[in-house]
């Protein structure tokens, strides 16, 4: 099972968890399995049903999504999804 790195910000919304092995062959099936479980996490994730918010940075082993095939990019047992908030300031 692929497992989900989750930051400090967002570990009240998952229970404290700093990391979830979750069922997915996808990062889309991934974080949506992780949504429903935890419904509060997910409103914080994804900014609509297909679309993650633009804060939200997500990595497969250190690889931004970004440049593979986003929610799409597949996924296997051994890999590392890291979820990564953008951090706005001065």
């Amino acid at each position: 099972m692929p497992h989900v790195m989750i930051p400090s910000v967002l570990r009240p919304q998952v229970g404290d968890q700093s990391r979830l092995e979750v069922d997915g062959t996808s990062v889309g099936e991934v974080l949506n399995t992780i949504a429903a479980q935890y419904p509060e996490f997910g409103k914080r994730l994804f900014a609509d049903a297909t679309k993650l918010n633009r804060y939200i940075n997500v990595f497969v082993n250190e690889e931004d999504i970004r440049f593979l095939q986003q929610l799409e990019t597949p996924v296997g047992a051994k890999d590392e999804v890291t979820l990564i908030p953008s951090i706005a300031g001065g």
